[in-house]
């Protein structure tokens, strides 16, 4: 290892990393009072969105809290303060809410924005490790994240302070998710394209496997049912007769039937080794429907019907964790 410390000390550094800022963001939980409920109802209240702005590490958080503020219910974005000096502050409507991070509470660009957002008839929310600071005594409102240290070696690099300032961005965003009664649904329709949301909103129909299908009759006979199966690419073949499902046959039926009637396998009738009573699911069910179902009856694949029970497709667990 290329390294004038040794792996144990490499662990204990890290170790009193995580305890550092661990300690600190338990402090800091200590000491949320009122100050940090009057901030969430002042956003909930508020008819424009929430702007976040910030310089440095802290505009880097901004950024993040804002991302996490947007997707989960309540509309922000981040201004940069230098840009928003220099013209950007037209994005700035008189209803909006401006959270300002700055550690230190005295950062110059964060500061120069400041008359502005006072004529402009703003609400100014900071957040800064300095009650006293400039920019927390011009606030309407504070959020206090100050850390009795930094993890950094040197107590020079923000990396507790930051740490201090995601997480209150953080506690911000659920508890305004929950004052807002925000759902899971209504996470899934601002991500579409995540895993989530796929399984919320699209419905079994839009991902079935519909064409093709492995459908023999009851009277279908072994060798047709191996056949069946292997061009099928599903593990299973479906008994209809008149329309209706019989039951159906999995590649692990067939197996087992050969294993226990070796001498009459050749004999036997689709009908004769099928589950009767194979599970369904409504086409138009969404995709995590179909999943807890298969979770719950322990099945990978379900068979997709209509209001009528006629089938439709098949959907198989592969289908809904693409």
């Amino acid at each position: 290892m290329n390294s004038a410390l040794t792996s144990q000390e490499i662990l204990d550094l890290a170790r009193r990393t995580l305890r550092t800022e661990a300690e600190a963001l338990e402090h800091m939980a200590g000491l949320l009072d009122d100050n940090f409920v009057a901030v969430v109802d002042r956003v909930l209240q508020s008819k424009g969105k929430l702007i976040v702005t910030g310089m440095g590490k802290s505009g880097l958080v901004g950024r993040k809290i804002a991302a996490t503020l947007a997707s989960t219910g309540t509309p922000s974005f981040f201004l940069h303060p230098g840009e928003a000096f220099h013209g950007d502050l037209g994005m700035i409507s008189a209803d909006d809410i401006i959270l300002a991070l700055s550690y230190s509470g005295e950062t110059d660009e964060v500061l120069k924005i400041v008359p502005f957002i006072h004529g402009n008839g703003n609400v100014l929310i900071s957040m800064t490790g300095n009650p006293e600071s400039t920019l927390a005594k011009n606030s309407d409102l504070h959020l206090d994240v100050g850390v009795r240290e930094e993890a950094c070696i040197l107590h020079l690099a923000p990396t507790t302070s930051t740490t201090a300032q995601i997480a209150m961005g953080d506690a911000l965003a659920v508890a305004l998710m929950k004052a807002r009664n925000f759902t899971s649904m209504d996470f899934a329709r601002l991500h579409p394209g995540g895993s989530l949301g796929r399984r919320l909103l699209m419905t079994v129909g839009n991902v079935m496997r519909s064409h093709d299908l492995p459908v023999v009759g009851p009277d279908c006979g072994a060798t047709e049912m191996i056949h069946t199966v292997s061009r099928g690419g599903l593990g299973l073949i479906v008994i209809i007769e008149n329309g209706r499902i019989e039951g159906i046959v999995t590649d692990g039926d067939i197996r087992r039937a050969m294993e226990s009637r070796q001498s009459e396998f050749f004999n036997i009738k689709a009908i004769d080794i099928a589950t009767r009573s194979p599970k369904t699911i409504n086409v138009g069910a969404k995709l995590i429907e179909a999943e807890k179902k298969m979770t719950r009856y322990k099945v990978n694949s379900l068979l997709a019907v209509d209001d009528d029970g006629t089938l439709q497709g098949v959907i198989q667990i592969y289908d809904i964790k693409l």
